[in-house]
């Protein structure tokens, strides 16, 4: 198994995963400049982002699905047996993407990643002001359990907090939400997050 991309990147959810499930597998460093560029790469992902990963004859990319791929082909546990927290941890999946990351992004590259003659504040105040409405639906979620699903970790953990580990990145200050703080905590506290930060 190859997966591509970089612990700096979205891939780090991918290999943070790949890492969780035990799974053998080549990091293929990738980043997303000129190496997701080349023909070669764009032979595996088209859209020219990262991560990929190549399983046998299985081409996929998007680090969520390549995440509930890998927890639901090696994971165990990680991956929901009952169809009910099945279609919750692909809701709470789609949720990171579509409530989170859109406001995560702007929030990251203009406070850390473009050069500072290219950063606007009022694009990161923003951000943290539009953010405040997710997680205040996951502090209160999280308020009365462990994890997303309940008392057992699980891939909908894994990819949520993957999506919100970009605002750890930030510095975003996570003072209002101590649910989320603390289940945050839960989750990159493990040593599959610290193997795959490592990498």
């Amino acid at each position: 198994m190859k997966l591509y991309g970089t612990p700096l990147s979205r891939a780090l959810r991918s290999i943070w995963a790949a890492e969780e499930v035990g799974v053998d597998y080549e990091l293929v460093p990738t980043s997303f400049l000129q190496d997701s560029k080349t023909p070669e790469y764009l032979a595996i992902n088209p859209n020219g982002r990262i991560p990929a990963l190549v399983d046998g004859d299985l081409e996929l990319f998007e680090s969520m699905a390549i995440n509930l791929y890998l927890a639901k082909t090696y994971g165990g546990k990680l991956y929901p047996s009952d169809p009910r927290d099945e279609a919750r941890a692909i809701q709470w999946t789609i949720w990171g993407m579509t409530e989170l990351e859109p406001h995560l992004i702007p929030m990251v590259l203009h406070k850390v990643l473009l050069p500072e003659d290219q950063r606007d504040p009022a694009v990161v105040v923003n951000a943290e002001a539009a953010v405040q409405r997710p997680l205040r639906v996951l502090d209160g979620h999280v308020s009365d359990r462990e994890y997303l699903l309940g008392g057992d970790f699980t891939i909908a953990d894994l990819n949520v907090a993957g999506a919100l580990s970009s605002a750890n990145f930030a510095s975003f200050d996570f003072s209002k939400f101590e649910n989320v703080a603390r289940w945050m905590s839960r989750c990159v506290g493990r040593p599959s997050f610290t193997r795959a930060r490592g990498k």
